[in-house]
């Protein structure tokens, strides 16, 4: 990856793949959990159009990895699609300390990109509706947005229903 000065492994990614992109940044709550929706209302943007990065042990019959899974702030994650979409027999949420270790990044600040070890990534199938969407830039505060197709194709992610309604 080129480095880009000031910037997350994130953004350098992005750079490196040449898809355009735009870079926001709002102000993080020290203590604040709920990420994604601050995220959504800082940007004023539908909760619908920010999507949550989340790792997930997935367990199959060559055993477990950690893939990501990518979903609306204004749903929750479907373990069960999830497993379905990636080709396992079981998912359940990654320990928090192994997702950080896993991506390099903290919690609330996840990036589907530029993580220390290209994770299999499932994104919901609900990116479609919109021109562009927000997903995490490597740090908490700050969002990327970009078009759908450009997400799934640097991601080289599977595009399926893993999300339900909160």
């Amino acid at each position: 990856m080129t480095p880009v000065r000031g910037g997350t492994p994130a953004i350098a990614a992005l750079h490196d793949a040449a898809v355009p992109f735009s870079v926001h940044e709002f102000e993080h709550v020290p203590g604040e959990r709920n990420y994604g929706a601050v995220a959504a209302e800082s940007l004023r943007v539908d909760a619908g159009r920010v999507f949550k990065t989340l790792v997930v042990d997935l367990t199959t019959d060559r055993g477990t990895e950690q893939v990501v899974a990518i979903v609306p702030v204004s749903g929750q994650l479907s373990l069960r699609e999830l497993a379905v979409a990636l080709g396992g027999k079981r998912a359940e949420m990654c320990p928090t300390d192994v997702a950080q270790r896993v991506t390099g990044y903290v919690v609330g600040g996840i990036s589907p990109f530029g993580q220390k070890k290209r994770l299999r990534t499932a994104i919901d199938e609900t990116c479609i509706l919109f021109d562009t969407v927000f997903v995490s830039g490597g740090k908490r505060g700050l969002d990327i947005e970009l078009a759908p197709d450009d997400l799934v194709t640097v991601l080289d992610a599977v595009v399926a229903g893993i999300a339900t309604d909160r």
